[in-house]
């Protein structure tokens, strides 16, 4: 089992709105969220102890099953982004987190606590072994790491879209 530095919360990520990431529209395409999502999704394997040296060493790894995201605002080329991770939960083989990016001031700034997120996502992952072929138990120090970041879940997670009745 290796050892695990005491829990904090996870590190904002932060990138800047590129000129290829917008569309026709004149602000970022849908496509460039779920990429930073993706890049956060990476630095919370990374700081949780999923890196590339545990997937070389296991040949595990963890794979998103499920996400669900909301667009919430236009964000425009340049804009610096922060994205905040939380964990809301993980047991054996699952952990369920969120993504909440907002626009900040400077490239690495702090996201005001007044700040509202311009998108959010909610993921289900799944610990693979990519040898077997099929999903396997977190080793336990993981696990526990997860465990112990595990918020309470932000008002809109858990949500579905709802249903839209046809025309007659």
């Amino acid at each position: 089992m290796s050892e695990i530095v005491p829990v904090e919360p996870l590190p904002l990520l932060h990138r800047t709105v590129r000129p290829e990431w917008i569309d026709y529209n004149g602000h970022m395409s849908e496509a460039f969220y779920v990429l930073v999502f993706g890049y956060a999704t990476d630095a919370m394997m990374i700081e949780t102890g999923l890196h590339a040296g545990y997937r070389e060493a296991t040949g595990c790894s963890l794979y998103t099953v499920e996400a669900h995201i909301r667009y919430l605002d236009d964000v425009a080329e340049g804009a610096h982004l922060a994205v905040r991770t939380r964990i809301l939960g993980a047991d054996a083989k699952k952990a369920r987190f969120t993504h909440e990016l907002y626009v900040v001031e400077e490239a690495d700034a702090a996201v005001a606590p007044e700040a509202t997120p311009v998108a959010t996502t909610e993921l289900l992952a799944i610990h693979v072994d990519q040898n077997a072929g099929r999903s396997a138990p977190f080793p336990d120090a993981i696990r526990e790491h997860l465990t112990a970041l595990a918020e309470t879940p932000p008002e809109w997670a858990g949500r579905a879209i709802g249903p839209v009745p046809r025309e007659p």
